[in-house]
């Protein structure tokens, strides 16, 4: 077996090529701020789910925007919830149920999914196409993935890469400088 021995320069560059500016990424930024400003100012609220290490990135992002840009966020990453909603309608279903509990008419939801091909992401962007929830996905692996495909007519964060580290980082370097532009800054004080 011939394997490539890692190499911290080769990891190191091909992440910032993921994260290098272009006219779409900042477009699609741009547009994830204005949408969250509209979510903001109709009083509603941003729904952030993850699994994993996205679940990490969403509930990073959900209390930045509570605290730090002043919107309100959630992230459904406490066990007791998760647990409960999967004992009861099945893990597949979890993310769903929660967003039929607690999503409201002109709020947001926000789906991180490095490979986009979660069973619990796949029903959960189905229920809100079918019930015309507004819908954001960040994903990676597959151009094609089924998140992806899924949401074609919505906004999607797309990393072409298959390393989920990459894809991760970048899912959370682009979701944190989305807060950044919404605050107007990147240097502010927090208490």
């Amino acid at each position: 077996m011939n394997k490539k021995k890692f190499s911290f320069d080769n990891y190191y560059s091909s992440f910032l090529d993921l994260i290098k500016p272009n006219k779409e990424i900042v477009h699609k930024i741009n547009f994830f701020c204005n949408l969250i400003k509209k979510t903001n100012r109709q009083k509603s609220k941003i729904l952030f789910f993850g699994n994993g290490g996205s679940a990490a990135i969403a509930s990073h992002v959900a209390i930045d925007l509570t605290k730090n840009a002043k919107m309100q966020s959630l992230c459904f990453n406490d066990s007791s919830h998760i647990t409960c909603l999967a004992n009861d309608y099945g893990y597949e279903n979890w993310i769903q149920k929660s967003i039929e509990f607690h999503c409201n008419k002109n709020d947001l939801v926000v789906l991180i999914s490095s490979s986009g091909a979660s069973p619990n992401m796949i029903k959960a962007a189905k229920f809100c196409i079918q019930k015309k929830i507004k819908l954001v996905t960040f994903t990676g692996k597959s151009s094609r993935n089924k998140l992806k495909l899924l949401n074609l007519k919505g906004l999607n964060f797309w990393v072409n890469s298959y390393a989920y580290n990459h894809i991760e980082l970048t899912h959370l370097f682009w979701l944190l400088s989305s807060v950044d532009t919404i605050i107007g800054k990147f240097k502010y004080k927090v208490n």
